[in-house]
C-alpha cells in the first residue's frame, strides 16, 4: 500500500477542531489529523460578506475510507455547509502509507 487521502476542513474553534479530529482517530476514519494556525476567512453567507477567525485541519485516511470520513465529517460538523475536501496526493512515503492503512484498516 501507498496511498494515501488527505481531507481538509475548516473548524469555528480550535475546541471544536480537537473535539471532532479526536473522534474521528478514535473511530478509525482517520490516522491523524493535523489541528494548524488560526486563519481567516472572508466569504459571503446569506447576503452579506462576512469574516471570520477558523482552524484549518488536515486529515490523513486510506483512500478506502476517505468517502466514510467525509461523511462522519459532516454530521459532526458545527457548520450548515461544512467546506469539506478532498485533496489529491500524487505520492505516499511507502512506510508512512503502511502506517495510515494500519491505523484505518
Amino acid at each position: 500500500m501507498s496511498a494515501v487521502a488527505l481531507v481538509y476542513t475548516l473548524f469555528g474553534s480550535r475546541e471544536a477542531a480537537t473535539r471532532i479530529a479526536r473522534q474521528l482517530v478514535e473511530e478509525r476514519l482517520a490516522a491523524c489529523a493535523n489541528l494548524l494556525g488560526e486563519a481567516t476567512s472572508i466569504y459571503e453567507w446569506n447576503g452579506a460578506v462576512d469574516t471570520a477567525a477558523e482552524v484549518p485541519v488536515l486529515f490523513k485516511t486510506a483512500p478506502a475510507r476517505r468517502d466514510a470520513l467525509m461523511a462522519r465529517m459532516a454530521e459532526l460538523h458545527d457548520y450548515q455547509v461544512p467546506a469539506i475536501l478532498a485533496l489529491p496526493v500524487d505520492a505516499a512515503h511507502a512506510a508512512f502509507a503502511r502506517w495510515v492503512d494500519d491505523r484505518t484498516g
